[in-house]
């Protein structure tokens, strides 16, 4: 075996484990760069986030149809943040300032509408604070944009308890419409470069829309047949006193868990936040494991 053989055989299971990592995990790891956005406005760790999900993604996605996905929600966080300027600049900012950069044409209002202005002074100040505000924002799009071209919707569904499948199994169809509806309109393009028609424009892309619709509508169609064949939605026969205490224990452990989090998050209560945390996710637990004895895995 030459020196050549054994770098590749070595490097083989190197690829096959970096993609072979739990889709909780990706989750998990993007939820907490999100978490980390929303605490900040700073534009340069904002930025850093923004790139160390670009740089995970460039080394750890697969050729998977959702891992395509990661461009369309950079082009929405961009769109995002146009849209949070524009607004400041045409409709005012609720930050006062006092240096002017330039003033619009402003309409004036009836009386019922004090507070909301459009056009008038334009100040750095308030563009300043719409740029953090809608980076911020951006940011925690691109962190579940990266997410989604990380994280495989079947396994994520695999791991799910059982109670929670079949709300899973919504999540999971919603979660994949836009990968696969990127898929479609990247094929029709280069099905029309292969004919030599132009694939950009508005009149290509009303041609390319009603294809695009099409297979979309076919591809919910044939889902929902499938669905139906395996018997999705149907439940086992149990007593109305077991629906009734899952019923309690999920609904009570999940209040119990948004109380005990706002109780550790909050100034006063932290004392009391962990227990109710712990009582809540054990509530929360065992709501579950009873439910998932009347939900099976059917699809």
């Amino acid at each position: 075996m030459t020196l050549r053989q054994s770098l590749s055989a070595l490097r083989a299971p190197r690829a096959t484990r970096s993609n072979a990592l739990h889709a909780g995990a990706w989750w998990l790891w993007a939820l907490g760069l999100a978490t980390a956005a929303s605490r900040t406005t700073n534009p340069l760790l904002l930025a850093l986030i923004v790139a160390v999900t670009a740089y995970v993604v460039a080394a750890r996605r697969t050729d998977a149809p959702w891992a395509r996905g990661y461009g369309a929600f950079l082009k929405i966080a961009l769109a995002v943040l146009v849209i949070r300027l524009f607004f400041a600049v045409f409709l005012g900012s609720p930050i006062p300032g006092t240096t002017v950069l330039f003033t619009l044409p402003e309409v004036p209002l009836p009386d019922w509408a004090q507070g909301v202005r459009i056009g008038g002074r334009v100040t750095a100040e308030g563009l300043v604070f719409a740029l953090r505000d809608g980076l911020k924002l951006a940011t925690m799009l691109v962190c579940v944009g990266a997410a989604n071209a990380l994280a495989s919707p079947a396994r994520l569904l695999k791991s799910l308890p059982a109670a929670l499948y079949e709300a899973g199994m919504a999540v999971v169809v919603a979660m994949t419409f836009a990968p696969h509806l990127i898929a479609d309109v990247r094929r029709l393009r280069a099905a029309r470069r292969l004919r030599g028609r132009d694939d950009k424009g508005i009149r290509a892309v009303l041609r390319i829309g009603l294809p695009v619709l099409e297979g979309a509508l076919e591809r919910s169609v044939a889902l929902a047949a499938s669905m139906d064949a395996r018997g999705y939605g149907r439940t086992a026969r149990v007593p109305p006193a077991v629906r009734r205490t899952t019923a309690a224990l999920t609904l009570g452990g999940l209040l119990g868990v948004c109380a005990g989090t706002y109780g550790l998050l909050a100034a006063r209560g932290a004392a009391l936040g962990l227990p109710v945390l712990l009582l809540g996710l054990a509530a929360a637990l065992g709501g579950l494991w009873l439910g998932g004895r009347r939900a099976g895995r059917r699809c």
